[in-house]
């Protein structure tokens, strides 16, 4: 009865899925590409979007833009992000023809203990509260951008942000939708009733929400700098209210936070060079995906065949492994990152394979949650910039300080407690980090800046698009907007291993036949509620010198130009 009803059900989301008669391309797209000349700007709120651009038509940036666009979603959209949470980014500097990775991650706590954890009973370290809470390397992110490659002041730069925050804005449908779900449990926390839920509920689709303390935190530091959210005030008021509710934060904690200018790793895959940035975040795993997957002949498979998704499946699986071993702080740990993405890894790692059974466990090399916000913008210069931000968990910990405007992130929850483990927590370490910026060049020259939001689903989107892309030809649109596969399970960077092969979920839209297929392998499948992601980017198109841009539809997002 059961498989009847769930086969049904399959059927069912199938049409679904293909209900859109499009007269071109693929009938899963849900728009065309948007195509501009002079800029483009792709983020998952229209009016961060329409911020970016309206930097870009003053003569701003691509990099003066992304931070007006990040300042923006830290207001319009703070289930995915805001000031609280940390940074990455992936710049393509045109003068330069070169490109610079940023990791502005925080670190734990110096007065935060391993013993802490042990002596109070912890197996994990909780989600919420003062103890996940790390320092927050947004601003101290936007500042490097800026001081690097910045153009206009920070003042006009954070405008767009400080206007909206203090005249209000309507809130678009699906961050309403996440907003209302979060308030259920951080609502317990001092300072976040009083900001996000005006009297005393969450706002709702189209509703005028107003930020005032977030738009006095934003002229403090349009007027002070960087300075005065890490050694003035702002940090004052943070480590104070942490400290108050049980946290381990310090003013040296603040002090000596610095974000780190690091090289990108890459792999080449079918003559395209795909760039990630190395741990502490997981872009590693989605390159060792792409070294697996390259040794097959994937074009011929198909899109939705049950050889690629198989392939996919279990490549992912084997990355995993090594991120759950491997993937840490380098400033504390010798990583062989430089081994894991090497060509003569790739190759072992395929023959490991089965092409007709699913794996339950496999080994690391041997010498699920969150929501966050992406985006991309691209300026008539060339210049190009892959940018994610987070809170982790939506909008975080709780924790909502001092009547600063925003919640600290909590993404201390994401060290191991485990004695041994590379991830361990330990003092003033920046701890295991999902949110992974991507860019693409071929032949020395920028292609395609992207990104997939949603946790463990990040890697397994970044190689779901270049497939889609390289190997099946579809546009930049069509490869958001194709139906996602999600497999969970794995062994973990917390801790816990992978014995029982984990379970796939696929998204409506894939044949029943194809399910039936991966069943007969081995695998277990499923069916989840929105796991699989958010998608921008922004393709360059050296032959006609225009942009193209991409935002999807299971966001509230925009792609746009000029």
């Amino acid at each position: 009865m059961k498989k009847t009803a769930f086969t049904s059900v399959l059927i069912l989301l199938t049409f679904i899925a293909f209900a859109q008669d499009r007269i071109t391309g693929y009938n899963f797209a849900t728009r065309s590409e948007v195509i501009a000349q002079n800029g483009m700007a792709c983020t998952s709120q229209p009016l961060a979007t329409q911020a970016a651009l309206d930097i870009l038509k003053a003569g701003g940036n691509a990099i003066d833009a992304a931070i007006a666009a990040n300042a923006v979603l830290g207001l319009t959209e703070p289930t995915g992000n805001g000031m609280g949470g940390d940074l990455f980014a992936i710049v393509w500097d045109a003068k330069t023809k070169k490109l610079y990775g940023l990791n502005a991650s925080g670190r734990s706590p110096y007065d935060l203990t391993l013993d802490y954890f042990k002596q109070n009973g912890y197996e994990k370290i909780p989600a919420l509260g003062p103890l996940p809470v790390s320092v927050p390397g947004c601003v101290d992110g936007w500042f490097e951008l800026h001081k690097k490659f910045g153009t206009k002041p920070m003042r006009e730069i954070l405008d767009p942000a400080i206007q909206y925050a203090r005249n209000g804005f309507p809130l678009s449908e699906l961050i309403a939708y996440y907003w209302q779900r979060s308030t259920r449990s951080l609502k317990q926390f001092p300072g976040f009733e009083e900001i996000f839920m005006p009297g005393g509920k969450a706002p709702k689709k189209g509703e005028i929400f107003k930020n005032p303390y977030l738009a006095n935190t934003f002229e403090l530091i349009a007027k002070e700098g960087r300075d005065v959210f890490y050694k003035g005030e702002i940090a004052e008021k943070i480590v104070k209210y942490v400290r108050e509710q049980g946290g381990f934060l310090s003013m040296k904690d603040f002090e000596d936070h610095h974000s780190d200018w690091v090289e990108p790793i890459s792999v080449n895959y079918r003559g395209y060079d795909v760039w990630e940035l190395p741990p502490n975040g997981q872009g590693t795993a989605a390159l060792e995906m792409l070294n697996i997957m390259k040794h097959s002949d994937i074009a011929s498979m198909g899109f939705g065949s049950p050889e690629y998704i198989h392939l996919f499946i279990e490549a992912k699986k084997l990355a995993f492994e090594d991120r759950a071993k491997y993937y840490s702080d380098p400033d504390f740990n010798d990583l062989p990152i430089k081994e894991l993405i090497s060509d003569e890894y790739g190759k072992q790692q395929a023959k490991m394979i089965n092409p007709d059974r699913a794996a339950r466990s496999y080994p690391a090399w041997g010498m699920e949650h969150g929501n966050t916000i992406y985006m991309t913008v691209a300026d008539k210069e060339g210049n190009m910039v892959s940018l994610i931000q987070s809170n982790f968990r939506g909008m975080g910990s709780g924790m909502t300080p001092g009547k600063l405007g925003f919640i600290l992130q909590d993404r201390g929850e994401l060290f191991s407690l485990e004695e041994g483990h590379m991830n361990i927590y330990e003092p003033h370490k920046r701890p295991f980090h999902t949110i992974i910026p991507a860019f693409v060049t071929k032949d020395g020259e920028p292609f395609l800046s992207f990104g997939v939001m949603g946790g463990d689903m990040q890697p397994q989107g970044h190689v779901q698009i270049i497939c889609n892309i390289i190997d099946f030809g579809m546009n930049i649109q069509e490869a958001g907007d194709a139906p996602r596969i999600q497999h969970t399970g794995s062994s973990d960077p917390t801790g816990g291993t992978m014995t029982d092969g984990g379970e796939v979920t696929l998204e409506s839209g894939f044949e029943y036949e194809t399910i039936r297929a991966l069943m007969q392998k081995g695998h277990k499948i499923g069916y989840a509620y929105g796991p699989y992601g958010g998608y921008q980017a922004i393709k360059w198109d050296s032959k006609n010198k225009v942009y193209y841009g991409a935002s999807e539809s299971r966001k509230d997002g925009q792609a746009a130009g000029y």
